[in-house]
């Protein structure tokens, strides 16, 4: 499980709720790709790395109609940090390329969804020129639903799949099930849909399934999506040093402290400490292997996995840590209450919550002050960062789909890809003006008809380069923005960075006892011993063979950054 979607983070249904604002990483579960070199029914697995896959991939045109504030750099998303004036917003998409045709698209949905001809679907599908037709399924339970349709003879034109629903048969069935954008997209032909072109490359490499170009992308940076964010107020009037070291974090939770008054320095800082010790990323099964001295390794098998493991118990150890994240309880699930209480300083969490936690105490609390904290390496040196995938959503389009229903949904696609600055990204993310936002300042603000019909639709198909822009607090999107670009310099890519896996399925569950047993560990309830043994377990119950068959995998397709 990622800190997306773990205890100590938020839920994929707020994070996503904040895409009209920020595109950040959206960090899923379980890459699972077949291999360039033809069909995979999924059960022997292989990757999407290999030879031939630049032919696959669409040509990379970048965007002119919109020059951000701060371009990307270091893996970053594009900045925003202007107010909009919507009678300078540029239009990417100057003519219509719908050709007026239904396409169904089921996708996951956190909510309640509004109903079918509500004035925001009506706008887009009179903007794209396609009748879009939604099939909204719970988001907390898609994995079943998404299940059970593909595994039916029945499925609508488009399936949105997150890259955490992909265990099981998913894989398998993404490849026999949906069609092969390859002929409408790949190379130049992209070039008939400018805001698709301009979807960075990596992105598009994480959409080839079974040897073929399958998916639409949402993209995100590759600089590590979790920040340890804090209360700066509260460190200002304190007189706290934002710390630099896992020793001078330690000191510092000590001196934060104190139980009898309520107040602890931080939840469970475990993904901290990960970043911290410079261990692999695992929030994506492909990312927790790396050549090292020329020695395949999985995370779980380095020194640097145990000492953050051990920093990480010794502050619960110490008493320095929230008892709710201790219990699994409310600030562990929903931090944002008794964060701005100031039970606690300091969390680990998606970046998306600088924004987030910032508006909604804006006005009751205008004091209040969150901010993110340079990653620090943990001997006090510069941090050794590990890169995140580059998507992790995707719509794939039925394979029974004709080539006016492929080309309608890329007309889709061109549309919600659309630059931060545009017509059709404002009406992608908020809306019609006057009915569901309206603009104050150069700071746009949804009505309430548009909190209930613009969210988890269009954004779903396809999305612009990862952007961040809060043209109601233009600082933290500036700050964000530039904590990402010093991260992103100290950010490697891994053997399999920007790979789409499939793991054979007989090592399908050969992990899954891991998370627990690291929070066990934490805890104090069991000891670092514990994890060695399981380590020589899972070595013995396939992990040495699993790793022979990554190693033919870089032998065949070298790696993402040779």
């Amino acid at each position: 499980m990622t800190p997306n979607a773990s205890a100590s983070a938020p839920s994929r249904r707020s994070f996503l709720a904040s895409t009209a604002v920020a595109a950040a990483a959206v960090a899923g579960g379980m890459p699972l790709l077949a291999a360039c070199g033809g069909s995979d029914s999924g059960s022997g697995g292989a990757s999407s790395a290999g030879k031939g896959v630049k032919k696959l991939l669409p040509a990379y045109v970048a965007g002119n109609v919109v020059t951000p504030d701060i371009p990307a750099k270091n893996g970053s998303a594009l900045g925003f940090t202007g107010k909009l004036d919507l009678a300078t917003l540029k239009e990417s998409v100057p003519k219509k390329l719908g050709k007026g045709g239904k396409v169904e698209i089921m996708s996951p949905f956190w909510g309640s969804p509004p109903k079918s001809d509500n004035a925001y679907y009506k706008a887009m599908n009179s903007l794209i020129g396609v009748d879009v037709a939604w099939q909204n399924q719970d988001g907390n339970t898609y994995d079943q639903k998404l299940g059970a349709v593909l595994a039916s003879s029945s499925i609508p034109d488009v399936v949105v799949v997150p890259s955490w629903n992909m265990g099981g048969r998913i894989p398998s069935a993404i490849i026999s099930k949906f069609a092969d954008l390859g002929p409408y997209l790949a190379g130049d032909a992209i070039k008939e849909y400018p805001n698709l072109a301009a979807i960075p490359t990596d992105a598009w490499q994480r959409c080839v399934f079974g040897g073929r170009l399958r998916g639409l992308p949402q993209p995100s940076p590759y600089v590590t999506g979790i920040v340890p964010l804090y209360r700066k107020d509260v460190f200002d009037k304190e007189g706290y040093q934002v710390p630099t070291s896992a020793d001078e974090f330690m000191a510092l939770a000590k001196e934060i402290t104190n139980a009898k008054a309520k107040r602890w320095a931080c939840l469970d800082m475990k993904w901290t400490a990960f970043q911290a010790f410079g261990v692999l990323s695992g929030s994506e099964k492909p990312l927790g292997w790396n050549l090292v001295d020329g020695k395949l390794v999985n995370r779980i098998e380095t020194q640097e996995y145990l000492e953050a493991l051990e920093w990480t118990r010794k502050l619960f150890a110490a008493g320095y840590v929230h008892p709710d994240a201790l219990l699994g309880k409310s600030a562990a699930t929903d931090p944002g209450p008794k964060f701005a209480a100031g039970e606690f300083l300091v969390y680990a969490n998606n970046i998306s919550q600088w924004w987030s936690r910032t508006a909604e105490q804006a006005t009751q609390n205008p004091q209040y002050k969150i901010w993110g904290m340079d990653i620090f390496g943990h001997d006090g040196g510069h941090p050794a960062l590990w890169a995140e995938q580059p998507a992790g959503i995707f719509a794939f389009v039925s394979k029974k789909a004709s080539e006016s229903v492929i080309r309608d949904v890329l007309a889709v696609a061109n549309v919600t890809a659309a630059p931060y600055g545009t017509k059709e990204y404002m009406l992608t993310n908020y809306g019609v003006e006057g009915t569901h936002y309206t603009v104050k300042n150069g700071v746009p603000t949804k009505t309430d008809q548009g909190n209930n019909e613009v969210i988890n639709a269009y954004v779903m198909v396809a999305s612009p380069a990862a952007t961040i822009a809060h043209p109601d607090f233009p600082a933290v999107a500036k700050a964000q923005v530039e904590w990402q670009q010093r991260m992103g310099a100290f950010t490697r890519k891994s053997s399999f960075y920007g790979q789409q896996i499939t793991e054979p399925s007989r090592y399908t569950n050969l992990g899954n006892d891991f998370e627990q047993l690291e929070d066990d560990i934490t805890r104090g309830r069991k000891k670092i011993s514990d994890m060695q043994q399981a380590v020589s377990d899972w070595k013995g119950k396939g992990g040495d063979k699993l790793r022979d068959w990554y190693r033919k995998l870089l032998d065949q397709d070298g790696t993402a950054t040779s």
